[in-house]
């Protein structure tokens, strides 16, 4: 591999300013819009002399935002009838920008940098619930107070408590309150997201559409150590930048499954005979009840993925032969994706194609799955990019990729299939289309294979390194483009382990009727802290489930996963594992994330994978939340109340006394 010299210029990296939503009737997908940010100054994103000067990042600063939560008109494209139906939904719209279209089925997206304090203001207007007031006298587990809400950073390290990322909280219509999240200096940049947390209507609001993109911005250098390691890791930003010294493509994907139904005089859920959902002529969809969640719900309602609000949308151009980052977010309620890329070879429409006829569709009119590379899992960067050609997102993941297109053309963005095992109630998922992308212009053959971006990155990295790092940095990537320079948190190793922690999902069906959505065989309970663990203790988690699947999610802090444990205690986790076809959990092991699936193949101990994975209690005290990320289960009560506390110098913490 041939060594890249650094060009002598200084360079400038810029944010990439999002574009508006276009017009429906064009069926472009772009990424969302931006909130208005006040004040956002760009100018601290800049380097100010050669890229070894240090960033100029002024952490007083703060990013103002303010959300109106409200019932919205709006229209969703509706494949089968060829046109657009008429929903409404609770949603967000920018009460400080008068600019932004209220028809946007996703929420905008917010950019942040290390420093900043990000306030962000919920108005709630819709109309009053007296079932808010269900705990008091119903079961706090049963859906309720659909017009509370709150608000989730998904992913963010920030303090849990008071007014920060605060989800045992309920704003009531007519009531406003001020998130206040202040980013740590040293957070990590990356893909995050944020959406409503309020135990009992989660799963209604998130498909509704309130859900939106952050983005943590920065730019970073590496600082090495004297032992040939680094003292401080660098931001992947800093290294992706292109031959004009400008940040690549961007591109923010927002993958939501909105579940639109229409209802007859009873109350019922109109279907057609196949069983997909059906809105007559004058009627307007919505979502108003958990009879529009469940197993298998979301293939047979026949609704599409959506892309940042649109389906089967035209996703921005491309350009041939230049990397670009995609960042695909998981922001849907509960069903597996599956994200392929590939080339389309066939010209039949796809703008008419019932859900029904994406697969023969894709089979006539899409070549074999594009590579990619992987170069982050839940917003934090891995330390090696992994070659794929499909991306497995449960609900709440989030995959960064290198994308690279080989030649002039259009290209399908898929939901792919996958074994059923690896999938949300174990379905044998069929293919759906979610788009379409033309790449436009001419480069030389074999310019999306891994050693062509070997070297983009090298050079790269000539460009953009500090003198005294960026030898060892082209050395990583020349050696399986590792990205160690760049990974944000240390591996935990086996001698700071200090505890340990097991947990197990379960559905119990044993009383008639009833399904009890349980972790440790209890259904969760408001008023009782579950886990009592100290700040600065780093524990192993055993995570097991009893009956099916569930992703795992828990609040604050990430983990590093150590093995995944097949049924036969094969660990299945390592890069090109064979995990009898399913290849979501190949390439996991020592990955950071904040969700992962819990896999059972079945609904016995018998077919339960054990998965093993590591954290610490870093810098925040309070009490936060854990769940099953298939949210109507969280919202029936499969989650566990969670408090960090101070140590007490004796091995347990220490408790306040009034």
């Amino acid at each position: 591999m041939k060594r890249f010299l650094r060009p002598g210029a200084a360079f400038a990296l810029g944010l990439l300013a999002a574009t508006t939503l276009s017009a429906q009737d064009n069926a472009q997908v772009v990424n969302p819009l931006l909130f208005n940010a006040i004040p956002l100054d760009r100018s601290d994103f800049r380097l100010k002399s050669a890229p070894a000067a240090p960033l100029d990042r002024r952490t007083s600063r703060e990013v103002r935002l303010e959300m109106n939560i409200s019932y919205l008109d709006r229209e969703i494209f509706n494949p089968v009838s060829g046109d657009y139906d008429p929903v409404r939904l609770r949603g967000y719209s920018d009460a400080l920008n008068t600019g932004t279209p209220s028809s946007a089925l996703v929420g905008p997206t917010i950019e942040v940098s290390p420093g900043q304090t990000a306030r962000i203001k919920l108005n709630n207007n819709m109309p009053p619930d007296a079932t808010c007031n269900m705990g008091k006298g119903g079961s706090i587990n049963t859906p309720h107070c659909f017009n509370g809400t709150n608000l989730h950073t998904h992913g963010l390290w920030v303090n849990p408590a008071g007014n920060g990322d605060n989800v045992l909280i309920s704003i009531r219509p007519g009531v406003s309150f001020e998130y206040e999240y202040a980013i740590p200096d040293d957070h990590p940049a990356g893909t995050f997201w944020y959406h409503p947390h309020l135990h009992g209507s989660t799963a209604l609001q998130v498909s509704s559409g309130m859900s939106g993109a952050i983005i943590i911005r920065d730019n970073r250098a590496p600082v090495p150590d004297s032992d040939g390691g680094f003292a401080r890791t660098g931001d992947l930003d800093r290294l992706l930048v292109n031959e004009d010294m400008q940040p690549i493509q961007d591109r923010v994907l927002v993958l939501q499954q909105i579940q639109y139904a229409c209802r007859d005089a009873d109350g019922a859920i109109q279907t057609n005979a196949d069983g997909t959902y059906r809105c007559d002529e004058g009627q307007v969809g919505g979502i108003e009840g958990y009879d529009q969640f469940g197993p298998n719900t979301w293939p047979t309602s026949g609704r599409y993925t959506s892309v940042n609000g649109e389906v089967l949308g035209r996703l921005a151009e491309a350009t041939v032969g230049v990397p670009e980052r995609w960042r695909m977010i998981h922001a849907g309620v509960r069903d597996t994706i599956n994200f392929e890329i590939r080339p389309r070879i066939g010209d039949g429409p796809f703008r008419g194609i019932a859900s029904a006829d994406t697969d023969s569709w894709i089979e006539e009119n899409c070549g074999p799955a594009l590579n990619y590379h992987v170069v982050a899992q839940d917003g934090l960067t891995m330390s090696a990019a992994q070659q794929r050609d499909q991306a497995i997102l449960q609900p709440g993941y989030r995959v960064d990729a290198l994308v690279t297109f080989p030649e002039a053309g259009e290209y399908c963005v898929v939901d792919g299939d996958a074994p059923a095992v690896a999938s949300i109630g174990t379905p044998e998922p069929s293919r759906r289309l979610l788009g379409v992308v033309t790449a436009t212009g001419d480069a030389p053959a074999g310019v999306s294979g891994t050693e062509w971006l070997t070297e983009w990155l090298m050079a790269a990295a000539a460009r953009t390194m500090p003198d005294d790092v960026v030898d060892r940095i082209q050395g990583d990537l020349a050696d399986g483009l590792r990205l160690s320079a760049f990974v944000p948190h240390p591996d935990v190793t086996d001698d700071e382990v200090t505890g340990y922690q097991e947990l197990a999902f379960n559905i119990d069906l044993s009383l008639p009727g009833a399904a009890l959505f349980e972790i440790d065989g209890k259904p969760y309970d408001a008023n009782r802290v579950d886990r009592l663990l100290a700040l600065g203790d780093v524990e192993e988690w055993t995570l097991k489930s009893d009956f099916d699947g569930h992703p795992f999610h828990i609040h604050v802090n990430p983990f590093q996963v150590v093995k995944i444990l097949n049924a036969d205690g094969v660990d299945v986790s390592a890069l090109g594992s064979d995990d009898g076809g399913d290849p979501q959990y190949g390439g996991l092991k020592g990955v950071w994330k904040d969700t992962l699936w819990v896999k059972n193949t079945g609904k016995t101990a018998d077919t339960q994978y054990t998965v093993v994975v590591r954290t610490r209690y870093q810098r925040y005290i309070g009490e936060f939340v854990l769940h099953c990320h298939i949210l109507d289960h969280e919202d029936q009560g499969m989650m566990q109340n969670v408090k960090i506390a101070l140590p007490d110098g004796s091995g347990g913490v220490a408790m306040a006394h009034h």
